[in-house]
């Protein structure tokens, strides 16, 4: 993932050994997103923590491909550890409960 991407990132989801989902969010989203967007991405952030506790391996695999919309996944990684850019990064978002 280039520093580009990067900073463009907003939502970061982290599937735990036992496939648990954390769904972790920039720490300025509000500022970043705004208006029809910013309500959409509530609704669709909102539907995607209640569907993780449902169906978690589905969620991320959709998640993990999405290509078209106003979420594009840009890398799907098996190790946090292996990308030190997205866990520097991760390190300031906020976790979703």
């Amino acid at each position: 993932m280039t520093s580009l991407q990067v900073a463009q990132t907003i939502i970061v989801v982290l599937r735990e050994e036992g496939g648990t989902l954390r769904f972790f969010v920039h720490s300025k989203l509000r500022r970043i997103v705004h208006g029809e967007d910013l309500a959409y991405l509530d609704f669709l952030l909102k539907d995607c923590l209640e569907r993780a506790k449902l169906q978690p391996e589905a969620l991320f695999k959709q998640l993990s491909s999405l290509g078209v919309g106003p979420l594009v996944t840009q890398e799907t990684e098996s190790k946090l550890s292996d990308h030190i850019l997205i866990q520097e990064l991760s390190s300031t978002f906020i976790e979703l409960q």
